[in-house]
């Protein structure tokens, strides 16, 4: 199935300091592609991955389950690894989740996360009926397009497949048994205005790391798709300060000053 355009995956050249940046469930990377390209005009190597069954039709991501989405995602980490000195993972929502899981799993080799809105638990009354309610209602309303900016946009699905939805569910509950194994530094920016992660995520990320290096920033001015919205300017600027503090190679000569 031809991928939707603007949906397609983003990669950028640049100096040793890589950036893995995950888009949410049901999105796609056109959603962090501001983003990306802010971070690769400061000269980093930048990777957004399109995670399999996403970007074309709901129906091709009703045929996926979480082990199909973080598998990529741990693919391109490695591919960046092997290309970059310092490497950095970043997310949105479940992209989040799956930046976390990352930075569990692989440790020393991942310098820093950034986390946007992180979701940590599928919420609401069907989230415990998903084991059965999957096999009889095939989708339900899309959760895309959170955005408080007049004319903002989030290219993503309008149907949110329950057989992917219940993977979510517990992929969600994998990722927040292995928070503790999160030591990094962490920045993570939220906004107190989300109808689709609650707040309560976010503190249950926080609460959960053994991160002892932690910024919390609020983006009053946006809703999740805060990339996208009023305040993604300071989501870049921040997470561009974030990495620059971390990353002694980067302003060095070949790689662009963050400024």
């Amino acid at each position: 199935m031809a991928v939707v355009p603007g949906a397609e995956p983003f990669r950028h050249e640049g100096g040793d300091v890589g950036v893995l940046l995950c888009h949410g469930f049901t999105g796609s990377p056109q959603s962090l592609r501001p983003w990306a390209e802010r971070l690769a005009e400061h000269g980093l190597t930048v990777s957004v991955p399109l995670l399999p069954g996403h970007g074309t039709r709901w129906e091709d991501m009703q045929i996926t389950v979480w082990q199909d989405w973080y598998a990529e995602v741990d693919r391109e980490l490695r591919a960046l690894r092997a290309r970059c000195a310092t490497v950095f993972v970043a997310g949105l929502s479940m992209g989040g989740a799956l930046a976390l899981r990352l930075a569990a799993r692989h440790g020393d080799a991942v310098a820093g996360v950034v986390v946007v809105n992180p979701a940590n638990k599928v919420h609401g009354a069907a989230a415990h009926a998903l084991p059965v309610l999957r096999h009889l209602v095939r989708s339900t309303r899309g959760v895309a397009d959170d955005i408080a900016k007049g004319g903002g946009a989030e290219l993503g699905y309008d149907r949110v497949p329950l057989h992917a939805a219940h993977s979510l569910r517990s992929f969600l509950r994998l990722v927040d048994g292995e928070l503790p194994q999160v030591t990094q530094p962490l920045l993570l920016l939220r906004s107190p205005q989300d109808h689709v992660v609650p707040p309560a995520d976010s503190a249950r990320v926080l609460g959960r790391v053994s991160s002892t290096d932690v910024t919390e920033i609020l983006l009053e001015q946006s809703y999740h798709v805060a990339t996208l919205d009023h305040d993604a300017d300071r989501v870049f600027a921040e997470s561009l300060a974030f990495i620059g503090r971390l990353a002694p190679s980067l302003g060095k000569e070949g790689t662009a000053t963050v400024g």
